[in-house]
């Protein structure tokens, strides 16, 4: 358990069955009355953030976070398995345990996995990855990287916006965080 005194940016509690970062916390004396902390959290596993207040006399668990490196393998029966860098045994995840980020795993790309009492909370891709088109609208003469986007489908499947003069076969690089386009890159 953790006193309101302890608490500070970038301590894991574990409040309400759910597991959370501190991003910010204010500890306040008023003139009367005992200390408060004013904590902003963000929920590992969905990132929605809230604020909450705590008297002095809280107690608060701390969540330990299991951190493992981990490199994606191959995708079947409605599961996405990873081997562990460390101890190469095969672990496995839903869909819905690794969100959005699906749509950017290729083979062999190496991820940080955050497990909370051996439940996988969330997984951390690069920030940017080179992608190849597969398939786009040809552009056509003239196009330049101010005039517009059009749709292109890269390796995984996943759509993203791309500016009009890529080409199928073309490299880019993309955020993973947001799933938007870069840059071209010339391998």
């Amino acid at each position: 358990m953790v006193s309101i005194t302890e608490i500070k940016s970038g301590v894991t509690l574990f409040i309400d069955n759910k597991v959370y970062t501190v991003l910010e916390c204010q500890h306040v004396k008023p003139g009367k009355g005992s200390a408060i902390a004013r904590v902003k959290l963000r929920e590992v596993k969905t990132g929605l953030v809230q604020e909450k207040t705590y008297r002095g006399e809280d107690k608060i668990e701390e969540a330990y976070i299991d951190e493992r490196k981990l490199q994606y393998l191959y995708h079947g029966d409605k599961m996405f398995h990873f081997m562990d860098q460390e101890n190469f045994e095969e672990v496995s995840f839903s869909a819905d345990d690794l969100g959005e980020q699906i749509h950017f795993l290729k083979d062999s790309t190496e991820v940080t996995a955050y497990f909370f009492k051996g439940e996988i909370l969330n997984i951390n891709l690069p920030n940017f990855m080179a992608f190849k088109i597969i398939h786009t609208e040809p552009g056509m003469k003239g196009d330049t990287a101010k005039s517009g986007t059009k749709p292109a489908e890269i390796e995984t499947g996943y759509s993203i916006q791309v500016p009009l003069f890529i080409e199928p076969n073309d490299t880019i690089k993309v955020d993973t965080r947001t799933g938007t386009y870069i840059e071209r890159v010339y391998v």
